[in-house]
């Protein structure tokens, strides 16, 4: 775990317009001061990040969310009560004071409290937590966040040549995906929007507020980690139903293809190229999965096979981030397969 002088040390990089990467409870951070239009750019450059894909903004527990946000509605309040410090992030009309490179050049912005010990330490120390640290996720854009600092290391290196200065280890992430994304931008007219699921569920969220969020519209705020591709590794990935599975590795194998293959309930396969078997619970299947795609995406293989999980509500977000790692394979078993026959 980093220590407080550690922590201090990152928290003056940030202030002189430097990229420290630091843990959250969901997955590491690439952050930059919040307030410094050359710092973000700083992030979007060493990630190759869309110039107008917002960020998230991090804020300390007692920060004032006044500063950042304007229009606050009620339901805010209510929803901060329950989840801050935790996994859920809130879109709000952004202040005219806070530059509009955060939010991609919209006049909505992304805050969120972190819980993890590490976080809070560094929010704290930055501007005498009076500031904001923008931070999507540490890793180059698309690619699979990282959960540990190794995985933040093999991003981006810990040299002198990199673009992070700093990297805060606090262990592996506990959620293990990015924060449930909630627009509150709108609320007047629509009500509130979910526009990326997570930890939080939208029946946590209706608990607070008694009512369910609306689905993403085509008018809804950019939000992080939405584009329909994300999240992916290097190596292509396949979603299978359990009971399509073992004939799918067998065709696979009979093309000559090397498998890695990603289980929950399966029993082991002696026929693949390497595998994991993840949780059965969402839990801990969500705490394990960018580990697994990392490690499955250094196996060699062709492509990666993963036993879709249930459809049920409680594993939304997991089947949100392993569709987005999926969608530019689509197709590919059948290119696999007539290749393999010609």
């Amino acid at each position: 775990m980093a220590a407080q002088t550690d922590i201090d040390a990152a928290a003056r990089l940030l202030e002189s317009g430097e990229l420290v990467a630091f843990p959250t409870e969901t997955v590491y951070g690439l952050g930059a001061d919040a307030e410094n239009p050359a710092a973000i750019a700083k992030i979007y450059a060493a990630k190759g990040r869309p110039s107008n894909h917002p960020v998230i903004v991090h804020l300390a527990p007692a920060a004032d969310i006044g500063r950042w946000a304007t229009s606050i509605p009620p339901l805010a309040g209510a929803l901060i009560d329950a989840f801050w410090p935790g996994p859920l992030t809130l879109i709000l009309k952004r202040a005219s004071a806070i530059p509009s490179a955060v939010s991609g050049g919209q006049d909505s912005i992304g805050l969120r409290c972190p819980s993890h010990p590490v976080a809070q330490a560094l929010l704290n120390a930055f501007k005498a937590g009076e500031g904001g640290v923008a931070a999507p996720s540490a890793n180059k854009f698309g690619h699979v966040s990282p959960t540990t600092a190794r995985h933040v290391r093999d991003e981006f290196g810990d040299g002198p040549d990199s673009a992070v200065r700093c990297i805060l280890d606090g262990g592996q992430s506990d959620v293990g995906i990015e924060s449930t994304i909630l627009d509150l931008s709108r609320v007047d007219v629509l009500g509130p929007v979910l526009l990326r699921p997570g930890h939080i569920s939208p029946e946590d969220i209706a608990r607070v507020i008694g009512r369910l969020p609306t689905s993403a519209d085509a008018a809804a705020p950019r939000a992080s980690g939405t584009l329909d591709a994300h999240y992916a590794p290097r190596t292509p990935v396949v979603l299978s139903a359990p009971d399509r599975l073992p004939d799918i590795v067998q065709q696979l194998n009979t093309a000559g293809r090397k498998v890695a293959l990603m289980r929950r309930t399966l029993p082991h396969a002696p026929d693949v190229a390497a595998q994991l078997a993840l949780p059965v619970a969402p839990h801990g299947y969500a705490h394990d999965l960018y580990a697994a795609l990392r490690a499955m995406d250094l196996a060699g293989a062709d492509l990666i096979i993963v036993e879709a999980p249930p459809q049920d509500a409680e594993w939304q977000g997991i089947n949100d981030r392993l569709r987005r790692a999926a969608h530019d394979s689509t197709g590919i078993l059948s290119t696999f397969f007539t290749s393999s026959s010609t």
